[in-house]
């Protein structure tokens, strides 16, 4: 599984990198997605490289992006209550372990929005127009990091 997140906003932004960053539903700066680990994905993420931050996440970090980020129609919480009324699994951890191993998806939770809305990272970020590790563009080695700082 990978983690997207948009970096950089949308003025002089080609069309075809445009429109596959509508495809990932990264439609503002510091929106970020859980994607999985395909071939087509994988094309995606190399077409819009220099406009997101994309890194493989662990359970932790995905359960700490569900608690703290993770949206309802309405825009209310997701908590552990609705997770074990609404699905097969008993709280967030849980899920978020079965979602990184494969067994489960995002989908799986009625109402959930795909799409997590992130603050801007505290401390700052290195640079938005090189790519990682001199900048903050590209694949991470360990998006948590900027996760962290961005929840």
């Amino acid at each position: 599984m990978f983690a997207v997140v948009r970096m950089r906003g949308s003025v002089d932004v080609d069309r075809k990198i445009k429109e596959t960053l509508a495809m990932l539903r990264l439609h503002k700066k510091y929106h970020c997605v859980v994607i999985p680990d395909t071939p087509s994905y994988r094309g995606m993420l190399n077409v819009v490289k220099d406009y997101v931050a994309y890194g493989e996440i662990d359970a932790e970090t995905l359960a700490m992006l569900l608690r703290r980020r993770g949206r309802l129609v309405g825009n209310k919480p997701l908590t552990d209550e609705y997770i074990k009324e609404n699905t097969q699994f008993n709280s967030i951890d849980e899920f978020a372990k079965a979602v990184v191993e494969g067994k489960a998806s995002l989908k799986d939770v009625p109402g959930l929005k795909p799409v997590f809305r992130l603050h801007p990272p505290r401390g700052g970020l290195k640079n938005i127009k090189w790519h990682y590790p001199f900048g903050d563009l590209g694949r991470h080695g360990d998006i948590a990091k900027l996760l962290y700082k961005m929840r």
